[in-house]
């Protein structure tokens, strides 16, 4: 590099003595996630995004050299090592349509096999029986709105898999019986409404072995018991935040094995062969982690250890040989996403990837403050809250007052804004502006009764929370009131429109990400697999039209008064792209200042790094024109 070139650095800095970086730096920062032990135990598979979109990659140990095995212009979506020989399993799909296919590898040779070879179905892992030689999955090949349940031998293709049950719904599976006979069958009528089954692969009969009943009930993370005779799974059966039981499949008798008293447990990974038992739990998004044995009592723990992980967001275990130790994925907002593996005695951890911060110091990374504040109701609404180093009156922007904000809302309805690493928002606040990331009702991590404070007629109520969080922005001393900005993905793209149109007053700029414009259009078009689930949460086009058109913003357009950035990809199956050109040519119909912005290669999101770098240099450009410099 010449002297003349551009590093990607302002090296007037911050005045603490570290450079400025470009956007395009913050979003080179890489993630390592998704393990998978070797059954040697000697290796892990996982997934990083160094190529810019996620691949296949091994590392040997801390500290090595990993290598890259699949590589691929989208995206890997998970992998996972066969127990018994030295190959694998990954599934991919095509520029974001959803619809992933699995496919071998031999990582010895670099041998790919495409296992599923049905490229118009979604395929949805099932996992390996216990002797490797067979793996199982649901997808929907026979009717796009339903998923079966198939089981397909190593060595064969396509058409050569065995459906083994015909299903009508949501069905997805939890894994295999010990004795590799029965799989478990988990069903979603609802976010928040399952049911288990277990089916039997010599009779094919399936069984539901959760109570029918009329409240609903979440049943997730369910695992087998070593014996085979009981199921561990997280649920809120009877309370309002979710714990681990144990149901016995002769008795039907739930039993709790640790409560999660005021916070939800995250999720439990329990290893057939030890009874090792690996459960999280969700404290105010942040996750608590414990390492223990099933008791002689099934019903209890033994040998408990904390795990001591970096603050943040863990999960997704995968038990070494013997379950001595397991890999997790550990992210935070002051660490980027990486693979540790956790010493299962003793709760000591090592970080095995060495995803890299694209040369951007640790130490410059802002951890935010979680904060409440009060709503319409008088509920208490959480929130975190992260402010710039520039504030207090020397706003990176060079004015005297107080700094911009932007409001960035979560999807789900009923995900969670948790701590995870945000290059974006890092860049944001190295640049002067303030983040506030609300989990308004309707979030899940706060109790069952919490989730469904917004549901179908109570929709609006989770917009009057964001207005009541930039009521309390402006009484904050260092936050420019007349410089808050709104962004969002996903329904949290329905929540900037929303709220741009119920409150225009407070808005000096919208960024609406693969958003909801009508709802009635949304549900209309949407995969048909997703219609049913979708309509229990927003309202049915039969029993709700009106209501739904009702709350759409594409009917209140002309109450918007600030201008308007609108992304998609145009193979989105969730949100389909219609609903960004709706939106965008009715802004423009109106006099708003309207952006549009839609990649012919990504889905319900941005996840190739070419197409992210444009994203969010627009973004940022169009937030430092109409917000910061405002």
């Amino acid at each position: 590099m010449t002297d003349h070139e551009d590093d990607g650095e302002d090296h007037e800095g911050d005045g603490d003595g570290y450079p400025q970086y470009d956007v395009e730096r913050y979003l080179n920062v890489r993630s390592a996630y998704g393990a998978s032990f070797a059954p040697d135990g000697e290796s892990l598979a996982f997934l990083m995004n160094t190529t810019g979109t996620a691949q296949v990659w091994s590392v040997g140990g801390p500290n090595r050299w990993p290598e890259q095995h699949t590589f691929y212009e989208d995206g890997v979506t998970f992998c996972t090592w066969s127990p018994e020989r030295p190959e694998l399993v990954f599934g991919i799909d095509e520029g974001g349509n959803e619809r992933a296919q699995l496919h071998l590898l031999r990582p010895q040779t670099g041998e790919l096999v495409d296992l599923t070879r049905h490229s118009e179905a979604k395929h949805r892992w099932g996992g390996w029986s216990d002797d490797g030689e067979r793996f199982a999955f649901a997808s929907n090949r026979r009717d796009e709105s339903a998923f079966d349940v198939y089981v397909q031998c190593r060595d064969e293709r396509g058409d050569e898999a065995t459906m083994v049950h015909e299903g009508d719904g949501w069905l997805s599976l939890a894994g295999w019986s010990p004795d590799d006979s029965r799989l478990l069958v988990h069903e979603a009528r609802a976010s928040f409404d399952h049911d288990v089954h277990v089916l039997d692969l010599e009779t094919g009969d399936l069984e539901q072995v959760t109570p029918e009943t009329d409240d609903e009930v979440n049943y997730v993370s369910v695992e087998w018991a070593p014996d085979g005779g009981s199921l561990y799974l997280v649920t809120d059966r009877g309370t309002d935040t979710l714990y681990l039981g144990r149901l016995d499949l002769d008795s039907g008798e739930l039993s709790t094995v640790e409560s999660g008293g005021e916070w939800n447990l995250g999720g439990v990974a329990l290893d057939q062969d030890t009874g090792r038992l690996v459960f999280s739990r969700n404290v105010d998004g942040y996750t608590e982690l414990t390492s223990a044995r099933l008791g002689d009592d099934p019903d209890t723990l033994v040998d408990r250890v904390e795990v001591d992980l970096p603050r943040g967001v863990a999960g997704g275990v995968s038990f070494g040989p013997d379950a001595e130790r397991f890999a997790i994925t550990v992210t935070g907002r002051t660490e980027n996403t990486n693979v540790h593996v956790v010493d299962a005695d003793t709760g000591e951890t090592t970080r095995w990837t060495a995803a890299a911060t694209a040369g951007i110091p640790r130490e410059t990374f802002v951890e935010p403050e979680l904060v409440r504040y009060p709503t319409f109701d008088d509920r208490e609404i959480p929130a975190f809250f992260s402010l710039p180093d520039s504030a207090g009156g020397n706003a990176a922007d060079g004015s005297e007052g107080g700094v911009p904000v932007v409001v960035d809302v979560h999807g789900g309805p009923e995900s969670q804004r948790r701590p995870s690493f945000a290059p974006v928002k890092q860049y944001l606040l190295r640049n002067g502006y303030a983040v506030f990331e609300p989990n308004v009702r309707g979030s899940s991590g706060y109790g069952r009764a919490y989730t469904h404070l917004d549901d179908v007629e109570k929709r609006m109520d989770s917009v009057k929370d964001l207005q009541a969080g930039v009521e309390w922005l402006h009484e904050h001393p260092e936050v420019d009131p007349d410089r808050i900005a709104v962004m969002g993905g996903s329904y949290g793209g329905f929540m900037v429109l929303a709220a741009m149109t119920e409150y225009p007053e407070l808005w000096a700029a919208g960024v609406d990400i693969v958003g909801i414009a009508n709802f009635v259009t949304f549900l209309e078009n949407t995969g048909a697999w997703r219609r049913e689930l979708r309509e229990a949460e927003y309202g049915s086009l039969e029993e709700d039209r009106e209501f739904l058109e009702s709350i759409s913003p594409i009917n209140r357009v002309d109450r918007i008064d600030a201008p308007l950035f609108v992304i998609h990809g145009a193979n989105d199956p969730r949100v389909p792209v219609g609903e960004a050109h709706q939106i965008v040519e009715e802004a423009r119909e109106q006099g708003i200042p309207v952006r549009e912005l839609v990649f012919d290669d990504e889905g319900h999101g941005v996840a190739k790094l070419p197409n992210r770098i444009e994203t969010y240099t627009a973004v940022v450009e169009f937030l430092d024109e109409h917000v910061k410099g405002r």
